[in-house]
């Protein structure tokens, strides 16, 4: 994530700022839907494509790094279909019940929220990021938490590889770490996160650490930056207010 933030394109010179609001704008405009407006909510893909294409982000990399998320997000609305049975749609002779359409709305939702967080990730670092949360107003503690979290989370990955080869030295030839381990495991891991967070919060504290990092340096809001920012929420306001897939059907029949 680091060396797509690193990369140059028009959305990653944006100011971050900007860019955290025009997507918090986006994921709310995009769960206020209908649960049966599937038709209306399709427009709101145009947002996260058009980024993809300008920032030179590849859409394979997005369902890549976020293959573990995407099926789980999914699966929201799977048991709709057996809770609302009702006819909503016919095809042909195909009938479609609401709790299909309900069901891939939520999915869409759920797809378009998380390619947009993506997007806001993979275009700015995250110091950038706690920085525009800081100049929202956002408790430095929060902001703090989840800076620190991201910095470390290699830290903590390492710690569970290390113990996961000391259990394969201890029980050759076993797959994986066996149920009976797995509370002894965990709380291992929680007591060797403590003592690194000691010694971390230790070595913070002799370089004066204060309760307040000093995020990246974010320069001023430009034109661009605001244009982009305006732009982004009338084009929300739009999708929302009018179905536009539908308008531009019907214009284009």
């Amino acid at each position: 994530m680091d060396d797509l933030a690193a990369m140059s394109s028009p959305i990653h010179r944006l100011h971050p700022l900007s860019k955290l609001l025009t997507t918090i704008a986006y994921i709310f405009t995009t769960v206020s839907f209908p649960k049966y407006d599937l038709s209306g909510l399709t427009v709101m893909a145009l947002y996260p494509m058009l980024l993809f294409a300008v920032s030179g982000i590849p859409v394979r990399e997005c369902f890549r790094k976020l293959g573990i998320v995407m099926p789980l997000v999914c699966a929201v609305g799977l048991f709709n279909p057996f809770f609302d049975r009702a006819t909503l749609l016919t095809v042909g002779t195909l009938s479609v019940s609401g709790g299909v359409i309900s069901m891939v709305t939520l999915m869409l939702k759920g797809v378009f929220c998380l390619m947009a967080s993506f997007l806001l990730a993979a275009t700015t670092s995250m110091d950038a990021i706690c920085a525009a949360l800081r100049q929202l107003r956002v408790p430095s503690m929060i902001v703090t938490m989840l800076l620190l979290t991201y910095r470390y989370i290699a830290v903590m990955m390492e710690e569970v590889s290390v113990m996961t080869v000391a259990y394969h030295l201890r029980a050759p030839g076993q797959k994986g770490v066996h149920y009976s381990a797995w509370g002894s495991f965990l709380g291992q891991l929680l007591l060797r996160s403590m003592d690194r967070a000691e010694e971390l919060y230790s070595s913070m504290q002799l370089r004066g650490f204060g309760g307040e990092f000093w995020y990246a340096e974010v320069k001023k809001a430009g034109a661009g930056d605001v244009l982009y920012g305006v732009g982004a929420l009338l084009l929300f306001a739009l999708c929302r207010r009018y179905n536009v897939a539908g308008l531009l059907g019907s214009w284009m029949m």
